[in-house]
C-alpha cells in the first residue's frame, strides 16, 4: 500500500538528506555529513533555544509564587500559556533537537506519532494561549467597568478547557486516526514506510482546518484587537498630554518658577512599543511556518530542508520569548522577576 514513493503532498516533520530519496516533497539537500563547526554552533543554538523556553517559563511560575498581586483572574491565561511553552519545552523540543543534530528519528514509528502530536497539541495551544491575552486586554480596555462581571473565574476555566480541547482535536485525534493523511490510513506505520523517518502527511481538508482555524482567524482578530487597543491608549494620552499642559500652563502663569511646556506622550509611546513588540514577535515567528504549511498541503511542489528547518525553530522561538512579551512588560511581573533574582 505504501511501497511506491509517497506523493509530493506528503509533509516531512524534519526532512533529512536521505528523506530526498523517498519523498519529493523535499529537495535541495545538504551534502553528506557537517562540518565539526557547524554541527557545534547549530547544538549551541538549539540548547540555547531549548534552555530559554524552559528557564523562563518556570520563572513566570515562580513570580507568580512570590507575589501575590500576581495571584488574579487576568493573569490565569498567562500561566496557561507558561504551562503550554514549557511543556514545549520539555516534552518536544528536545527530540527536535536530536531528530536535527542526528539526521534520523531513532525512537520507533508509535513515538513518532506520540511526538509529532504533541508538537502540533502545544503549539496550537501556545497560539490560542497568545489570541485569548488578546481579547481579554482588548475587553480590559473597552469595558474597564464591566471587566470584572465578563473576566469571572468560571469563563477563565472553561476558555482555558476549551483551548486544549480544540488543540487535542487537531493533533491526538486526527493523527492517529490518520484523518491527516492523503489515503487516510495512520502515518509512520504502514508496511512500506521507512522505521527511521518521522513523517507528518497533510492533505487539504486537515491544512486548511488547522492553518486557518487556529492560526490565521485569530492573527486576524489579535490585529484587530490590538489595533483598537491601541487607538483607545493614543487618546487616552492625547487627553492626558492636553489636560498637563493646560494645568501646566496655568501654573507657569501664576509662577515664573514653574515648568513650561507640554510634556511628551510616554504613555503613547509606551503603549505602541508594547503592542508592536507583542503582535509583531507573534507574526514574524508564526507567520513564515503556517504559510508554508499551508502552501505545502495545498499545492505540489518541492521544500527545502534548510528552509522547513528555520520556519519550524522560528516557530518555537515564540515559546522562549513569550515570558518575556507577556511577563517581563508587566510591571508587577517586573518587580517579582527582581525579587527572584535577588534571592528574595
Amino acid at each position: 500500500k505504501r511501497s511506491a514513493p509517497p506523493p509530493a503532498s506528503y509533509f516531512l516533520h524534519t526532512c533529512k538528506p536521505h528523506d530526498c530519496r523517498h519523498n519529493s516533497s523535499c529537495s535541495g539537500a545538504p551534502p553528506p555529513g557537517h562540518s565539526m563547526l557547524s554541527t557545534l554552533l547549530l547544538s549551541v543554538v538549539l540548547a540555547a533555544i531549548i534552555g530559554l523556553t524552559v528557564c523562563g517559563n518556570v520563572v513566570v511560575f515562580l513570580a507568580v509564587g512570590v507575589s501575590r498581586k500576581l495571584r488574579s483572574v487576568t493573569n490565569c491565561f498567562i500561566v496557561s500559556l507558561a504551562v503550554t511553552d514549557l511543556l514545549l519545552g520539555l516534552l518536544v523540543l528536545p527530540f527536535s533537537a536530536v531528530q536535527e543534530l542526528n539526521g534520523d528519528w531513532p525512537f520507533g514509528a508509535t513515538f513518532c506519532n506520540i511526538y509529532i502530536s504533541l508538537d502540533v497539541m502545544l503549539c496550537t495551544a501556545s497560539i490560542l494561549n497568545l489570541f485569548i491575552i488578546s481579547l481579554d486586554r482588548y475587553f480590559a480596555v473597552t469595558a474597564p467597568l464591566r471587566y470584572s462581571a465578563l473576566v469571572t473565574p468560571g469563563r477563565v476555566a472553561a476558555v482555558i478547557t476549551l483551548i486544549w480541547a480544540v488543540s487535542l482535536m487537531v493533533s491526538f485525534l486526527p493523527i492517529h486516526l490518520g484523518w491527516n493523511t492523503p489515503d487516510f490510513s495512520v502515518q509512520n506505520k504502514g508496511r512500506g514506510d521507512p522505521q527511521d523517518e518521522c513523517r507528518f502527511e497533510l492533505n487539504r481538508g486537515y491544512v486548511l482546518v488547522d492553518a486557518f482555524g487556529t492560526f490565521y482567524l485569530p492573527l486576524a482578530v489579535m490585529c484587530a484587537t490590538y489595533y483598537r487597543i491601541f487607538k483607545i491608549a493614543r487618546e487616552q494620552a492625547k487627553r492626558i498630554n492636553i489636560a498637563t499642559s493646560c494645568c501646566a500652563a496655568a501654573a507657569s502663569s501664576s509662577s515664573p518658577l514653574a515648568a513650561h511646556g507640554p510634556p511628551p506622550a510616554v504613555r503613547e509611546h509606551k503603549a505602541t512599543v508594547t503592542l508592536a513588540a507583542v503582535l509583531g514577535a507573534f507574526i514574524v515567528c508564526w507567520f513564515p511556518y503556517f504559510t508554508l504549511f499551508t502552501i505545502m498541503g495545498l499545492r505540489e511542489g518541492s521544500v527545502p530542508k534548510t528552509a522547513y528547518t528555520i520556519v519550524l525553530w522560528l516557530g518555537y522561538v515564540n515559546s522562549a520569548i513569550n515570558p518575556i512579551l507577556y511577563a517581563a512588560l508587566n510591571r508587577d511581573f517586573r518587580n517579582a522577576y527582581g525579587r527572584l533574582l535577588r534571592c528574595r
